[in-house]
């Protein structure tokens, strides 16, 4: 079994399983997401379901950047079949912990309420696997938590979730240069302000919009007949993440380092 701090509980997935991988070296969650690009915008997928993220936006791409402004580097694998998968995620556990996602969050029974798909993305940090269970890290508020294997291929096979591949992990992470903070944000800006512009609308559903048209339509779909499916959406999820995905000023400098209790996403 692997050692690591627990990072989480709440709806910080992506960013709570980064910053496990990261170690001591990590900063703290406020800047974490705000590298990772969420904060800066708004969309409406399909026209119907909100996320305050930011437009053409998803948790993969998120990691990614994150990593490139932070000076890091990591190996990304995915495999299309499920036995090679695993035990690949066994022989890579023997260098260190290994973070997994995109996994269809519903399969993770040890959830309350799971019992099948949903349609939600999650992120975890996986510390030990056998032929039976999973052990893994759940930023979701689960530290430790043993996954039944097949509860967890079927999560990792992702069919239900909207963007990224299957079986998907992330081993070796190496910081290469070292990068303050406020850099790493004035790093990040650029694709900030496109994404404000209305940049990454390639290979959305059709009728999704974002930004201020993506905020104007929620508001009128609230005001006309906010359904049972869309205010459970919103009170549950895309209001508890849109309070905390606040982007952190440049000017906050080095010196702050603030790590806030946590919360999931839809995107678990």
């Amino acid at each position: 079994m692997i050692e690591i701090p627990y990072r989480g509980s709440g709806p910080y997935c992506y960013t709570h399983s980064l910053a496990m991988m990261l170690g001591a070296d990590a900063p703290g969650a406020d800047l974490l997401e705000t590298v990772t690009g969420s904060p800066f915008g708004m969309q409406l997928v399909g026209g119907t379901l909100p996320f305050f993220d930011a437009f053409g936006w998803d948790p993969d791409l998120g990691i990614g950047e994150a990593l490139d402004v932070l000076g890091w580097s990591a190996e990304t694998t995915s495999e299309p079949d499920p036995d090679a998968a695993f035990a690949r995620l066994a022989e890579r556990l023997s260098d260190g912990p290994v973070l997994i996602g995109p996994i269809e969050m519903g399969h993770l029974r040890h959830q309350p309420g799971m019992t099948g798909p949903i349609g939600a993305d999650h992120f975890l940090v996986v510390l030990a696997a056998d032929d039976e269970s999973v052990t893994a890290h759940d930023p979701q508020g689960y530290p430790y938590a043993r996954i039944p294997r097949p509860d967890f291929a079927a999560a990792w096979l992702a069919e239900t979730v909207a963007y990224g591949k299957p079986h998907t992990m992330r081993t070796n992470f190496v910081r290469h240069t070292d990068v303050t903070e406020e850099a790493a944000i004035v790093a990040s800006l650029p694709r900030a302000i496109r994404r404000l512009g209305g940049e990454g609308d390639a290979g959305l559903p059709p009728g999704t919009v974002g930004n201020g048209d993506a905020a104007l339509a929620l508001a009128a779909r609230i005001d006309d007949d906010c359904d049972p499916d869309l205010r459970g959406l919103l009170v549950h999820f895309v209001v508890r993440l849109g309070g905390r995905t606040t982007p952190r000023p440049a000017c906050a400098g080095s010196a702050t380092k603030t790590r806030p209790p946590s919360s999931p996403r839809r995107r678990g």
